[in-house]
């Protein structure tokens, strides 16, 4: 069985759509407009993808349930960040858009324990591509 099959995960796998849903809504709500959602390649998956104005935007959505603490985009570590970057280039060649202007912002959404958004909470420029080399 694969992960991706995996019952266990089926609750994990929920949590993330229901804050995919609410991060886009968000964004939504503030000017952004969403261009994708789980965006998959074999290097992993971008969350969202939206346009700021002239600007591109990769969106990693971090989402928990359960009592305060580290906050959701906490889990964004530089393991992470390296792989949405990787990502990223790869959509941006794919497409053929060159140099365009992007950023990467990070959205948690924090859930109480029946599934419902408490709060979310958006980093701009959460992380830039300095030090990255192919």
């Amino acid at each position: 069985m694969t992960p991706r099959n995996d019952p266990a995960r089926a609750p994990t796998r929920a949590l993330g759509q229901v804050g995919e849903a609410a991060a886009a809504r968000f964004l939504e709500r503030r000017g952004l407009v969403i261009l994708a959602r789980n965006l998959r390649s074999r290097l992993g998956e971008i969350d969202l993808v939206a346009r700021d104005g002239p600007t591109l935007v990769f969106v990693e959505v971090k989402a928990r349930r359960g009592l305060p603490g580290d906050p959701p985009e906490a889990a964004v570590d530089a393991r992470k960040r390296a792989r949405l970057t990787r990502l990223a280039l790869g959509y941006l060649a794919a497409r053929r858009l060159g140099e365009r202007s992007c950023r990467f912002d990070v959205v948690g959404v924090s859930l109480d324990e029946t599934g419902g958004v408490t709060g979310v909470r958006h980093l701009r420029h959460a992380f830039d591509l300095e030090g990255w080399t192919s």
